[in-house]
Order: C-alpha cells, then sequence, then structure tokens
C-alpha cells in the first residue's frame, strides 16, 4: 500500500484525511487474469526540481508537469503513440454540426487509485477548478458543461470554435482528470501533499529537493504497468547526472549537452537517445512595448536575431542534433508557417545598431533563464555581447522561473520556451495575443487576426490568417528565435523500453507504463 507522508497537514487535516483513506484505500490487487506482475524499480535522474504544484492537473504550465501527469494522472483523451488525440479516460467523443457541443462518453470501470470510479462529475469539477495555461480563455468559450448521466459529459461552447479539442486535451492540462470527493475533503493544498490519481502508477512519497517515489496501479484500465516502482531523483547538474548513470544510482537521465553528451556516447553500456522534442527555445524582448526602452526599436530587435550563432551553438551543445527553425512555433504544428532560415551577421547587427543609435552597444539590463539552460543563455550572451548588447545573466530554478514568467515579473531579456502539446494557434495564444499567460504586451492588428482564427471553422481560410500572423511575428523581430530542440537523454543497462519517442515529439519516457526493465 502507498506510503502518504503527511509531516505538513494541520492535526484536523490528517484526522480528515486518515478517515478518507480507511474508507476508500484500494488493496494491493493481482492485476487482471493472467496479467504479468509488476517487478522491479525504474529510477530516472532528472534535470530539474520537481514541484508539488506539477502534481496537481489543476495548475499546468508548460510541458514539465507532464513528466509527473503521465505517471499520476490520467485524461479524458491525451496524446499517445501513433495518436495525437488518442481515447483513454473517455472511450468516445462527438461533436455537433454547428461545432457548438461536444460530448464525451466516459470508459467504463476506470478507477482513481483510492478505488473510486472516475464519473462526469469528476470531469466536470476538474474542468471547473483548472486553473493552468489557457484557463481563461476555455472559461470565456465553454458556456457550461453538462452531465446527463454518471458516463456522459457535454461541452457547451459559445461560438464555434474549432480548436476546442486541442486546447481542451492537447494544449493544456484542463482534460486530465481529478477525483472530486478527494479533493473537496483535503483540500488542494492536501491535494498536492497526497495526489491521487487515475494514471498507472500511485503516489508513495516526496521528498522536495531530492525524489518522487511511485508506485505501479494494477488496476490501471489500459494494461498493467510493466515496472512496480519509479523513482524520480533530482540532479540539477549534469556532470552528476551522467555519473550516476555510469555508475548505476540510475536508470535513465535527461538533457545532457556538449561535452558530456559526447562522454555520454563514448561509455560502454550506455546508450545515446537523443529526441527531437517539440520544445522550441526563443528570447523574448519584455520591454519591446516601452518607448523607452533600447527593445522599443525594431531594429535592435532584429540585431539580436543577427547576432546570435546558432549553427556553432547547436553543434556545440547538441552535437547538431536541434533544428533551427526561424520560428517560436513548432515545425511540426499545424498550421505553421516556414520563415526565411536564421542568419548569422555579426556586421549586419552592429550596422543596424548604430542606426538605432547605439554605436558602442548599449546595456541591455539583465538576461533571465531557466537554470537548466544556462549553458545555452551563456552561448547566446556571449554572442550578443560580442556584437555590443551588454546583458548580466539570472538564471532561476524552474518552478520559480516559471512563475514569475507568467506573473510578468521578469524584464529586458527573457530566455523562453515551450514544449506544449497543440497546434500554432495554442502556441500564439500563450505567447503573442493578447491575454495569453506569458505575454507581456501586444500588437492590434495581430489580436485582431488572432480572434477572426479562433472562429473560422473554413480550413483554408484559416491556415491563411494563422500564417499572416506567424509572418508579422516574425517581420516586427518581436522573439529571437533559437531552435526546436534536440533532448539528449541517457539509459543504463538496467532498462529495456524507455519510453523515449513513443510519443511524438514529447521529450520524456511516456507512456510510463510501456517502460520496461531489461530481459522483461
Amino acid at each position: 500500500m502507498a506510503i502518504y507522508f503527511l509531516g505538513d497537514f494541520r492535526r484536523r487535516e490528517v484526522l480528515k484525511f486518515l478517515a478518507l483513506l480507511a474508507g476508500s484505500e484500494v488493496l494491493p490487487s493481482t492485476g487482471s487474469a493472467g496479467a504479468a506482475q509488476p517487478q522491479g524499480q525504474a529510477t530516472w535522474g532528472v534535470h530539474v526540481s520537481l514541484a508539488p504544484s506539477w502534481f496537481d492537473p489543476a495548475e499546468t504550465a508548460g510541458i514539465t508537469p507532464y513528466m509527473v501527469l503521465y505517471a499520476l494522472h490520467d485524461a479524458l483523451v491525451k496524446p499517445m503513440p501513433a495518436k495525437p488525440q488518442a481515447p483513454s479516460l473517455a472511450e468516445s467523443w462527438s461533436a455537433s454540426e454547428d461545432a457548438m457541443t461536444y460530448e464525451f462518453v466516459l470508459r467504463n470501470g476506470a478507477k482513481f487509485h483510492n478505488g473510486a470510479d472516475v464519473t462526469a462529475e469528476d470531469v466536470k469539477f476538474s474542468f471547473e477548478r483548472y486553473r493552468g495555461t489557457s484557463h481563461q480563455m476555455l472559461k470565456d468559450r465553454v458556456a457550461a458543461v453538462e452531465t446527463p448521466d454518471s458516463r456522459r459529459v457535454r461541452f457547451k461552447l459559445r461560438q464555434p470554435w474549432p480548436d476546442f479539442l486541442t486546447f481542451y486535451v492537447e494544449a493544456t492540462g484542463a482534460g486530465w482528470i481529478v477525483p472530486k470527493k478527494y479533493v473537496e475533503s483535503v483540500g488542494d493544498e492536501g491535494f498536492k501533499r497526497a495526489p491521487v490519481g487515475a494514471g498507472p502508477y500511485k503516489f508513495v512519497s516526496f521528498i522536495p529537493g531530492l525524489e518522487l517515489t511511485l508506485e505501479a496501479f494494477e488496476d490501471y484500465w489500459r494494461k498493467t504497468p510493466n515496472v512496480k516502482r519509479l523513482v524520480f531523483k533530482m540532479i540539477p547538474d549534469e556532470s552528476t547526472r551522467l555519473v550516476a548513470l555510469k555508475r548505476g544510482e540510475v536508470d535513465i537521465i535527461y538533457a545532457l549537452r556538449g561535452e558530456l553528451a559526447e562522454d555520454l556516447a563514448r561509455s560502454k553500456g550506455l546508450t545515446v537517445k537523443p529526441i527531437s522534442s517539440k520544445a522550441t527555445f526563443w528570447l523574448y524582448f519584455a520591454d519591446q512595448w516601452d518607448p523607452k526602452s533600447p527593445w522599443h526599436d525594431q531594429r535592435v530587435r532584429r540585431a539580436a536575431n543577427l547576432a546570435i550563432d546558432l549553427e556553432t551553438i547547436n553543434q556545440a551543445l547538441t552535437l547538431g542534433q536541434s533544428k533551427l527553425t526561424g520560428s517560436i512555433i513548432p515545425d511540426i504544428f499545424e498550421y505553421y508557417w516556414q520563415p526565411p532560415a536564421p542568419t548569422f551577421d555579426p556586421a549586419e547587427a552592429k550596422r543596424l545598431l548604430a542606426q538605432a543609435g547605439y554605436p558602442k552597444g548599449f546595456d541591455a539590463g539583465e538576461y533571465y533563464c531557466d537554470g537548466s539552460y544556462a549553458s545555452l543563455a551563456e552561448a547566446v550572451l556571449n554572442n550578443l555581447q560580442e556584437a555590443g548588447i551588454r546583458s548580466k545573466l539570472r538564471p532561476l530554478e524552474r518552478a520559480a522561473f516559471l512563475k514569475a514568467y507568467a506573473e510578468k515579473g521578469l524584464k529586458n531579456i527573457i530566455q523562453g520556451a515551450s514544449g506544449a502539446f497543440g497546434n500554432a494557434a495554442t502556441r500564439l495564444e500563450a505567447f503573442v495575443a493578447k491575454g495569453g499567460a506569458y505575454v507581456y504586451g501586444n500588437y492590434p492588428d495581430i489580436d485582431a487576426l488572432f480572434a477572426e482564427q479562433a472562429s473560422e471553422l473554413d480550413r483554408t481560410r484559416r491556415t491563411a490568417t494563422l500564417h499572416k500572423i506567424q509572418q508579422l511575428v516574425h517581420e516586427r523581430a518581436i522573439f529571437a528565435p533559437l531552435w526546436r530542440q534536440a533532448f539528449i537523454n541517457g539509459v543504463g543497462p538496467r532498462i529495456g523500453e524507455a519510453g523515449f519517442g513513443l510519443i511524438a515529439g514529447h521529450g520524456y519516457s511516456s507512456p510510463y507504463e510501456d517502460v520496461t526493465l531489461s530481459g522483461k
């Protein structure tokens, strides 16, 4: 049975929590008839510190929480091998002819880890409490959520919205389902301390800054997981992760770069697993709407684009495996517009700066980044400084960085990134259009085009509008796109199937129930 760490609960919360467990916790099952029982342990060395907010789908922002969501939780529909929208807790769904109503039929027998059935009320509750990325857009466009019976959920829209499914089941965590009665009993903070989901693995324990431990949920509807226990050790330092893999202390590591990636490739008994992820990286000039800022001048933003030697950085950090797409939109996304290829021209960058009134360059303030990608930031920062754009690096721990980014607490230069599922419209909504989670300023003509495409049901016209938006983003140099990242991972000899690349464009191991140990 799972072990819950309750040290942070107040006494009344503990009593209420234990009473709930006593009435609903299921004993370890014998699994499906004839099914092999989960065995052994797989240990990951992850590149970031896991945050308790990532245990709750309601707070999903970006792609990193999916490292945990795919284990602990399940969604109505979600990206899976060979399908970007695969039936999961919903066995089927349909849309009305006018695209105003979507109805989902729940899978019979799907259960949460505490033994409770997954019901329509849980789906409605999960949607209504969602407060992560794009939550306001979802709430504004959905008029009502109806539950005709325990297995049917009906979403009624205020107007036709061709991207409802893409936002609901791919680009956000709103379609990942939590147990209503349990959450109401323990509260939001209690849920993050001891989450109960419907995914292939149950929560065992979490030691902040050290590790997360999960155990197989043998009644998972899709299949009984192969591995009994999953452990995620937090090892932010790259060299320490590689040493842990070489020593057999972990079985899988994420995100190696440069010489360490080359070292991994030379190491006997270890396997390099590069993933061409859907995660794009860029520089965002947060002050470009301030007339007093140098970034207000489009020539300065264009100069920054020209100053970055992306080819050299790509070879040095990701062995040339990343793709230089020239856009914040992944080139594998629907409605992607292909911009001109990125150009490295430091002489032209200096000429543009001089033309804008900065012949000797300028002090650009601080350069904020997720600390796990500080090596990329350092390389870019060196290029900018060579062109005369002087900035000071400010790396932050990932959860703190994302929080500050979303709360508009950063300035100057922000090294942004997103690996979220979706399409061009979902990425533009989060990072370009007015009201987006990470939007610091906006352009009215782009906002008007975005509103126009949002309800356009004619695919040809919608494609043309989304391409026009991307063209304007490029021409105005709102960003300095860096790359679509190659995620270079390592796998040790105890692992059979590590789960890399099973879900197209997803940078982490998944689905976890498909992970195997060597020889199993």
